[in-house]
């Protein structure tokens, strides 16, 4: 089962230049505060302050359901003096948010694997992928403010894979990836108020395609487990992908969502979850991990404008910028970083972020995370500094609890700080904060997922 969420996300990646927290920029497209030393490495400091949030999906220790939230200083982390140790303000999500799910929806919180930001960075957004529970928190005080949960869908399943805040901050796009179903939620963060839309549900295992086939069906689409609804920066359109391969293009504010392309599982293949809008179009990857699939690595680029139900299956078709499907790879977590002119692409299995030219589709390196601070790093999800000298990652435990174990078993559980050299097209693994939570018998069950950079805007309030 594909448990994974390349960080990534189109609206959630370009959400800054909806509020107030975009950052000056200068004839190169890099952020104003940015400097650079004699040996080409960007400067740490930052126009802007920022936080660095990554959750342990590991249970609360001697529980069954919860998990827990790190919260850095982002100028800290990604300071100069790697050696320095690092704290983090860390909040129990088996307490109060369990508290809260329980209450709400009379069942606890199991296994939290996703957290992006509304547009305006007041709220997280966080999905708990094993129960199916989306909570909403106050991003300056942290305290949950909601909790839902997914509907029973195929066979009874339900989960939240993934729950993608709209750029207009309307609603929430989520994706029950067992359930086979795309669902939203309303939300109306000022006043406190989020609600399921159920007229809006699109039923992935049994509705009709456009072009009259099956949504799911054997050779086509053959298990439309959804993994990731990637909203582009205008809201117009959500890319769906799938577990089986294949993806859906859907009009994510219709009611019910309806779909509007779709693809097959010889155009895209399976198990993609990295997506990111950058250079006018919308990048999306495709992965390994399932027991069915293996191995995979590849990169799509997807037109912005051209999608209709009257268009032939396959239509407009994306572009191939990169395709292995060589043993021991597993693209997932994505990035735009220099401005949105290059792309980084994490592949867990090899411990390694491939970097690609926006403009050119062209593969510019490889960037290697393994050496003297961790020989198996795993890398997952990732995020950028306001300035993008500095790429935050999550890197897996020894125990992991989602994607297949060959793929995503790590030797240093936590958050791993980048170095970003050479215009964004390369950089070095300078410092790992750790994180670690033993269970009784001393069994290392860190399992870091989900990551984003939390800007502290003007309208953020709070911390």
């Amino acid at each position: 089962m594909r448990m994974s969420l390349g960080p990534f996300l189109g609206a959630t990646a370009v959400s800054c230049l909806l509020s107030a927290c975009v950052e000056p920029v200068d004839a190169t497209g890099l952020a104003a505060a940015e400097a650079v030393d004699g040996t080409g490495a960007e400067a740490t400091h930052e126009a802007r302050p920022f936080e660095v949030w990554a959750i342990d999906q590991s249970n609360t220790n001697g529980l069954t359901y919860g998990g827990t939230l790190y919260i850095y200083n982002g100028a800290r982390l990604a300071g100069d003096s790697p050696s320095d140790a690092v704290s983090a303000e860390v909040i129990d999500l088996g307490d109060q948010t369990a508290s809260l799910c329980l209450e709400q929806t009379g069942a606890n919180p199991v296994r939290p694997h996703m957290l992006l930001f509304n547009a305006a960075y007041t709220h997280a957004v966080v999905s708990f992928v094993a129960s199916g529970h989306v909570a909403i928190l106050d991003a300056a005080t942290r305290a949950p403010v909601a909790c839902l949960r997914t509907s029973p869908g195929a066979d009874g399943a339900r989960q939240a894979h993934a729950a993608v805040p709209a750029p207009d901050d309307s609603y929430i796009l989520v994706a029950n990836q067992n359930g086979k179903r795309i669902e939203r939620i309303a939300t109306d963060y000022a006043a406190g108020t989020f609600a399921w839309q159920p007229d809006a549900t699109l039923d992935l295992a049994r509705c009709t395609a456009p072009s009259g086939d099956p949504c799911q069906f054997p050779g086509i689409r053959p298990d439309n487990a959804p993994i990731c609804p990637i909203i582009d920066a205008t809201g117009t359109y959500g890319f769906i992908t799938l577990r089986g391969g294949g993806l859906f293009v859907v009009d994510p504010t219709s009611t019910p969502i309806e779909i509007v392309g779709e693809y097959d599982a010889g155009a895209v293949h399976g198990n993609g979850c990295g997506g990111i809008e950058a250079g006018g179009s919308m990048f999306i990857d495709s992965g390994g991990a399932t027991a069915t699939n293996l191995d995979q690595f590849d990169v799509y680029r997807f037109p912005l404008a051209g999608y209709a139900p009257t268009n032939a299956v396959n239509t407009p078709r994306p572009d191939v910028v990169f395709s292995d499907e060589s043993t021991d790879r597993d693209a997932h977590g994505m990035l735009a970083t220099d401005g949105g002119r290059a792309l980084w692409v994490l592949d867990r299995i090899r411990g390694v972020a491939e970097v690609f030219d926006v403009e050119t589709n062209a593969h510019v390196g490889t960037v290697d995370l393994k050496g003297p601070l961790s020989r198996d790093p795993s890398p997952d999800l990732i995020d950028t500094s306001p300035s993008h000298n500095r790429i935050f990652v999550t890197l897996r435990g020894p125990t992991p609890l989602s994607g297949d174990p060959h793929a995503s078993v790590g030797s240093t559980p936590g958050v791993g700080v980048i170095n970003v050299t050479r215009a964004g097209r390369s950089g070095t693994l300078k410092r790992i904060a750790p994180i670690t939570n033993k269970d009784a018998g001393g069994v290392e069950r860190a399992d870091p997922h989900a990551i984003r950079v939390r800007r502290r805007c003007s309208n953020a309030g709070g911390r």
